[in-house]
């Protein structure tokens, strides 16, 4: 199931008006970090590495607004770190609702008890809830036990109060079909999330574990076995049928990171959340003056293994727009 059909339709109507303004590179959803900051330490987290000072900053609210709004894109991903530990961040998610973006909020779920009367259920807010396993699996991989529980428990609470809940889960070597299975069959059946978002790991240069990441074939052998079994029908993912073709390896595209661009406390990362080659001070000087071309597999050694939603699921929203038939085929999942 990928989104829900208000918010495919807005998308839709998006990029059909900037594919007739003839614009070549445009945002679909902004990567928002108003920090770095985060009350846990994951060993496959390359965020929380900077030094102290870069980790004390916090986005003003204005800041965000506006980056946001020059860039035009209809949806936020407001990450971080963890985005709960800034002071303003009900006020900011209230901004932005205000302007009909659709915000997805990041979080590890830790601190949603004390937080979450600071926000309102709304069709353009959800929670997106990181959980990257079951107990023993999830706790390992934030390096602290406990937490897989309290995020659970956060999840039913959110729920029980009216609002939208997504989750992200990210696979690294470790992980099987098996725990692929389990976990999902979890977050969908069993706890009842909204959607679910999935992605293989990004070898991040500064997370401290540096054996935790999944090549490419390594990608496509575990989500073809996990998926199979008709399990990928039955599951609810926040992603388009294209993509997760690209997981299985049955499609290939080429990344188009110019259209989920990073706004961070440093400015507008190139070229992508995931690597920093210098950052711009518009969203238009992003677009313009970086080289492109230079990135992707086969491109870049640091694109090599990436398989990342934030550089491919784009792609496959532009794929699926431009072919009848897989506009249908992502129509009869919604």
């Amino acid at each position: 199931m990928p989104m829900p059909v208000r918010q495919s339709l807005r998308v839709g109507a998006y990029i059909l008006a900037q594919r007739l303004r003839r614009r070549e590179r445009f945002p679909l959803l902004v990567e928002l970090e108003p920090l770095f900051a985060c009350n846990l330490k994951c060993a496959g987290c390359g965020k929380i590495q900077h030094p102290a000072g870069v980790l004390k900053q916090r986005m003003p609210v204005e800041q965000a607004v506006a980056a946001v709004e020059e860039c035009g894109a209809p949806m936020v991903s407001i990450a971080g770190g963890e985005p709960l530990m800034h002071p303003q961040i009900g006020e900011m998610v209230e901004e932005l609702v205000a302007r009909k973006k659709y915000v997805f909020l990041c979080t590890n779920a830790l601190l949603i008890p004390r937080k979450i009367d600071r926000f309102t259920p709304s069709p353009y807010f959800a929670w997106a809830v990181h959980i990257d396993g079951l107990r023993e699996r999830h706790d390992a991989s934030v390096c602290k036990e406990g937490v897989f529980d309290e995020a659970v428990a956060a999840v039913r609470e959110c729920r029980r109060r009216g609002f939208r809940v997504t989750t992200n889960t990210t696979f690294f070597a470790g992980d099987s079909p098996r725990t692929v299975i389990e976990v999902l069959d979890f977050l969908n059946d069993d706890l009842g999330v909204d959607q679910m978002m999935i992605s293989p790991g990004y070898a991040y240069e500064k997370a401290p574990d540096q054996d935790c990441f999944l090549g490419v074939r390594q990608t496509r052998e575990l989500f073809r076995a996990a998926f199979a079994g008709g399990n990928r029908r039955r599951w609810r993912f926040n992603h388009s049928p294209l993509f997760l073709d690209f997981l299985e390896g049955k499609a290939d595209f080429p990344c188009t990171a110019w259209a989920i661009p990073s706004y961070s406390v440093f400015g507008w990362q190139r070229p992508c959340y995931l690597m920093a080659d210098g950052y711009a001070q518009s969203y238009r000087e992003l677009v313009e003056e970086t080289d492109w071309s230079a990135y992707g597999r086969g491109r870049d050694p640091r694109c090599a293994n990436c398989m990342a939603h934030c550089g491919y699921e784009p792609t496959a929203v532009f794929a699926t727009l431009g072919s009848l038939r897989e506009s249908l085929r992502a129509l009869r999942g919604t």
